[in-house]
């Protein structure tokens, strides 16, 4: 019995432990705080150690562990709904509590790129998240979200749309324009 719970030790360690960083990555860009990301973290690892006996050696660790992050990101949500609707009731909008707006930076920055991607609705964050930063293909996208394979591309689509938007206006105050404006300004001169 001992040796079946170190192999089966060894087996979740070396099979799920080497996708954390990819987890963690994500779970970062799908939640506002580092503190709720590693949370729910380590819940995503804790329901995948008490399940790994129900886990099919030679598939896609990778794919199966992200359908549990999502399964418990949806559950982070119901909570969050459920406690900002009690927290409406209990206390009145605090107007002392406004904060003054930070300064323009210099250069773009990756959190000019995490900020845009948080104003994108979730249900295409997480598309785009998977697509484009984790690189999986639509069908696993669709298997993992439980979404038809067409509503994966569509969300996909839009979603890299609104990005778009939302860094043309940080390029903006970069004074970085559209290369359609550029060559409009070049054929002018």
């Amino acid at each position: 019995m001992f040796f079946h719970s170190k192999t089966r030790v060894e087996d979740f360690e070396t099979t799920a432990l080497p996708h954390l960083a990819d987890i963690y990555r994500s779970a970062s860009l799908l939640v506002q705080s580092s503190s709720e990301a590693e949370d729910l973290v380590q819940e995503v690892y804790l329901e995948a150690w008490r399940s790994f006996h129900r886990f099919e050696p030679g598939t896609n660790c990778r794919a199966w562990l992200f359908k549990i992050l999502f399964h418990r990101l949806h559950h982070l949500r119901r909570r969050l709904v459920k406690a900002s609707k009690l927290e409406a009731f209990a206390s009145p909008a605090d107007e002392d509590n406004v904060m003054a707006e930070p300064p323009i930076p210099q250069e773009i920055q990756d959190d000019d790129i995490l900020r845009a991607l948080q104003k994108v609705p979730v249900e295409f964050r997480e598309v785009v998240l998977m697509a484009d930063v984790e690189e999986f293909s639509y069908k696993e996208i669709a298997a993992t979200l439980k979404i038809p394979l067409g509503t994966v591309m569509s969300r996909l689509s839009r979603a890299r749309k609104l990005l778009r938007r939302e860094l043309a206006e940080v390029a903006g105050l970069y004074g970085i324009r559209p290369s359609s404006e550029r060559t409009r300004e070049g054929n002018s001169a």
